[in-house]
C-alpha cells in the first residue's frame, strides 16, 4: 500500500494509487432474479459425480450444453472447445466430423441442480439447461471487490467485501452521508493515468465507494469523480447524490444515481457516469502556480422517497 507520500515508480498501464482524501477538517492528502424460494430446493434430489463428469468438457472442464459433440469412440466436448482442437477427439485423437451426442443431451435435460451459489444463499434448483441463466443472474452471486487501485480478485457477499477492504487495502472508511474531501497532487502534468484510495461510506444502512482518479479522455487529461453502491442495481437506484467542485468563484455540480458494484470501477469511468473535471480546470480552482493539485470535493448521498 502506498503511503501519503509515495507513489509507484511506474505508471505504464497500471494506475497509480494515490492515498485516501481527508475530512477537510484534517490535513491535506498529499501525493500518494431470480426468487431462490419459488424453485425452493427438493429432498432426495442428487447427482451422482460420474453423470456431472459425464457433462464436464474434457478441455475446458465446464459444463456442457447442446450440441454436445463426440467422436467414433464416444468421447465428448463443448460446441465451443470443437474449433479450439482441430476437428480432432482431445481424448483419442480420432476425428471429431459432426456427430452429436443426443443421448448424453436428453439425460442433461432430465437433470435438476442446485444453484452453484448455493452456499451463499441460494436454496433454488434448477433444470440443467436453465441453471447456467439462473446463475448469471442469481442475487446469491458474489461480488467482486470495488477496489480500484489493483487487480484484486477477492469475491464475497457484502459484509466479507466491508471486512476485506478495511483489513486489507486499509480504505477510508466514514460513517455518515455528507464529505468534504480534498485530493492532493504534486506535479498533475507528470501523470495521466492515477487512482487515488478509494473512500467508503456507511449510511442508510448501506455502503458507497467513492472514487477519485486521473485518466485520459481522448487526449484531454481529466478527473472524475463518482459514487457506487455496495449491492444490486434495482437497490443501487433508492439513492442519489451529488459532488461539488469548485475555487476562484467557480464551481461545477454534478448530481446523480450510484452505479452498483457489479459496474467495475472501469466500467462507470469509460461511461463518463459521474463528475468529470478538465486539468487545466482542475488546477484552476486549486489555485496558485497551477502546478500542484489541491482539489476541493463537496457530496452527499441520500435516499429518495
Amino acid at each position: 500500500m502506498a503511503s501519503a507520500n509515495s507513489f509507484f515508480d511506474e505508471i505504464g498501464n497500471k494506475p497509480e494509487v494515490i492515498d485516501p482524501p481527508q475530512s477537510e477538517d484534517t490535513l491535506d492528502i498529499g501525493e500518494s432474479v431470480n426468487d431462490p424460494t419459488q424453485n425452493a430446493l427438493k429432498p432426495n434430489v442428487t447427482v451422482s459425480s460420474s453423470v456431472r463428469e459425464l457433462l464436464e468438457c474434457p478441455v475446458c472442464l465446464n459444463a456442457m450444453y447442446p450440441p454436445i459433440h463426440q467422436c467414433s469412440n464416444g468421447h465428448t466436448l463443448c460446441s465451443g472447445c470443437k474449433p479450439r482442437v482441430h476437428n480432432r477427439c482431445p481424448t483419442c485423437r480420432h476425428e471429431l466430423g459432426n456427430i452429436r451426442c443426443l443421448a448424453l443431451e436428453k439425460v442433461a435435460a432430465s437433470l435438476e441442480l442446485p444453484c452453484k451459489y448455493q452456499s451463499f444463499g441460494c436454496v433454488g434448483i434448477y433444470p440443467y439447461y436453465s441453471k447456467l441463466k439462473h446463475e448469471s443472474q442469481c442475487a446469491f452471486r458474489p461480488y467482486s471487490c470495488p477496489y480500484a487501485g489493483s487487480e484484486c480478485t477477492v469475491i464475497g457477499d457484502i459484509p466479507c467485501l466491508v471486512a476485506h477492504l478495511k483489513d486489507d487495502h486499509k480504505v477510508d472508511m466514514h460513517n455518515g452521508s455528507t464529505f468534504n474531501h480534498r485530493y492532493v497532487k504534486s506535479n498533475p502534468h507528470e501523470v495521466e493515468n492515477a487512482t487515488w484510495m478509494l473512500t467508503v461510506f456507511s449510511c442508510f444502512g448501506q455502503y458507497f465507494c467513492l472514487h477519485f482518479e486521473a485518466f485520459q479522455l481522448g487526449v484531454a487529461p481529466v478527473y472524475i469523480a463518482f459514487l457506487r453502491f455496495m449491492g444490486d442495481d434495482n437497490e443501487a437506484k433508492n439513492y442519489s447524490y451529488s459532488l461539488e467542485v469548485g475555487g476562484n468563484g467557480r464551481k461545477m455540480i454534478w448530481q446523480g444515481v450510484p452505479r452498483s458494484i457489479r459496474d467495475s470501477h472501469r466500467k462507470v469511468r469509460d461511461s463518463f457516469d459521474g463528475l468529470i473535471i478538465q486539468r487545466n480546470m482542475a488546477l484552476f480552482f486549486s489555485g496558485g502556480d497551477r502546478k500542484e493539485l489541491k482539489l476541493r470535493v463537496t457530496g452527499r448521498i441520500w435516499k429518495e422517497q
